[in-house]
């Protein structure tokens, strides 16, 4: 039998390319090799790749059904708490909030926009920070946070309180969706991890969903204790994200390696993995870096598809924010009813919740993500275009909600694509880590232009809004072809041209700058 040796390391007794021989002396267990217990680590070791364990008998299905279970429930329930605080400030606009404050509508605006300034800076950091302080420590600790914060937003008294909350809002909740997309490419591969970001982001769509009916729910408290409807909604619900966050302490799971739901075999099998993939199409095993050092950061901010990959996220964020934020005042303004304009809500994004967990699961089983995010943002397109044309005429406010509802279906389900696609194409656990925060944070900025597309002297044809919201599809749409071309011609100038000669140490510290690596399409 043929033993790869990788970095001068022990055979991979286990590797899923061999097959164990009883009779090889040279791999066969013997009565004093420790178990597979004393050699999976205590804590996190970025050196353990898995080596020297038999996990050949490990059943991978009941693995990733048993990780499924355990990790993507929490993680969506977080999500969804982090997109209804962020979002909930639509449904309070309509309760009542800009009255009761006294604000103009370029004042609401503001406070829209500058969540995302203070959102977009923290992102970077506090990626960094996830691994080195531990998902189980960080994530529910930024909850808490933020939780204050918004749980405060209920008792503001004018425009400047609200802004200020706002900002403190965006540097708290800053570290919540980049570092749980990350935290999932922590234990899935390149061709699992769509699903499972459409999995919990699809909360998000659940949260646009729950946070018309709970708006509407929350809203006939208003003059409960002497404060308005609008100001139960921050208030509970604030509550309730810190009453998760103390709950996340105790059921968010660190590393693959020290979880102790799998079995020590089933733990060297998710590390193993992980450490070399990217490589497979080439024929070379080169275990990815998992060892902190500040180039890794300077690669991601030097890396040019990153910056492509921007125009294809304001793509898809820009809609993403403008629809979540404005959804219901767009509603409102077709001549429905304020509760009537929360519940109308519902359909679209419960709709946009299925796809995208569809979409997803076909989008990994294919191996591809540009062809389905072309295709869901040529829908978007569609949507829009249908919104511009039917208010353009006026008077069928049937066909603004169809297009409004055919765009969001297609939001969704392009949101995770795009995000799993670009950590696809990032190697090195920490220039995954600050390259998804970058794209992620940047990208985000997106939502601080959204917030200005729907103006209230627009009202209520909003064709300015719906034409921006259209061009930046289109910018989208552009690179996404740009990336696709330019991998494919890497990818091919790779496979001509082999490794040059270089050890896997030097490709290893390479990342998806190694000629082994290939990028997904």
């Amino acid at each position: 039998m043929s033993v790869r040796r990788i970095h001068g390391e022990k055979p991979l007794v286990g590797d899923r390319d061999t097959t164990l021989n009883p009779d090889d002396s040279s791999t066969s267990p013997s009565p004093v090799r420790a178990s597979a217990e004393e050699k999976i680590p205590k804590k996190h070791d970025p050196e353990f790749t898995g080596a020297g364990i038999d996990f050949s008998g490990v059943d991978p299905k009941t693995t990733l059904r048993k990780m499924d279970i355990r990790l993507i429930p929490m993680l969506a329930l977080l999500y969804l708490l982090s997109f209804l605080d962020r979002g909930n400030i639509g449904n309070a606009k309509i309760e009542g909030l800009t009255t009761t404050l006294k604000m103009s509508d370029p004042q609401y605006n503001w406070t829209l926009t500058v969540f995302f300034f203070t959102y977009c800076a923290f992102e970077v950091p506090s990626n960094l920070l996830l691994k080195r302080l531990r998902p189980s420590i960080w994530l529910p600790s930024i909850m808490v946070a933020w939780g204050t914060v918004m749980t405060l937003m209920g008792v503001v008294k004018d425009f400047k309180g609200l802004l200020i909350a706002r900002l403190f809002l965006g540097v708290t909740e800053a570290g919540l969706y980049p570092g749980v997309a990350y935290y999932i490419t922590m234990w899935y591969t390149r061709t699992e991890s769509q699903f499972r970001q459409a999995m919990f982001f699809s909360a998000a769509s659940i949260a646009g969903a729950f946070s018309g009916l709970l708006a509407f729910a929350i809203a006939k408290m208003d003059g409960v204790g002497d404060l308005a409807g609008w100001r139960w909604i921050f208030i509970l619900e604030g509550i309730a994200t810190v009453a998760v966050a103390i709950m996340a302490f105790f059921t968010i799971y660190d590393f693959p390696e020290t979880a102790e739901f799998l079995t020590p075999e089933e733990r060297a099998w998710v590390v193993h993995r992980l450490k070399y993939q990217g490589n497979e199409s080439s024929g070379e095993k080169v275990a990815e870096e998992d060892e902190f050092k500040w180039k890794y950061v300077l690669d991601a901010f030097t890396d040019w598809q990153i910056y492509v990959a921007l125009f294809m996220y304001w793509g898809i964020v820009c809609p993403l924010y403008g629809i979540s934020l404005f959804l219901p005042t767009i509603i409102n303004e077709l001549g429905y009813t304020s509760s009537t304009a929360q519940l109308l809500t519902v359909p679209i994004y419960v709709t946009a919740a299925i796809i995208a967990v569809g979409v997803g699961y076909y989008s990994d089983k294919q191996g591809t993500r540009s062809p389905f995010i072309f295709t869901l943002m040529c829908i978007i397109a569609i949507g829009f275009v249908m919104c511009i044309a039917a208010s353009a005429v006026g008077g069928v406010p049937g066909v603004v909600y169809a297009g409004v509802f055919i765009a969001t279906c297609g939001i969704y389900p392009a949101f995770p694509g795009n995000i799993t696609w670009m950590s696809n194409n990032l190697s090195g656990s920490y220039k995954r880590a600050a390259g998804m925060a970058i794209h992620i944070g940047a990208g985000n900025l997106g939502g601080a232009m959204a917030s200005n597309f729907y103006r209230g002297k627009d009202r209520p044809k909003y064709l300015l809004g719906h034409a921006l919201e259209l061009g930046f599809v289109v910018a989208g749409l552009i690179a996404v072809v740009i990336l696709r071309v330019n991998y494919t011609r890497i990818n091919r100038k790779r496979e001509r041209e082999g490794t040059g000669g270089r050890s896997h140490a030097e490709m290893s510290a390479m990342g998806d700058r190694a000629p082994t690596f290939r990028y997904v399409m």
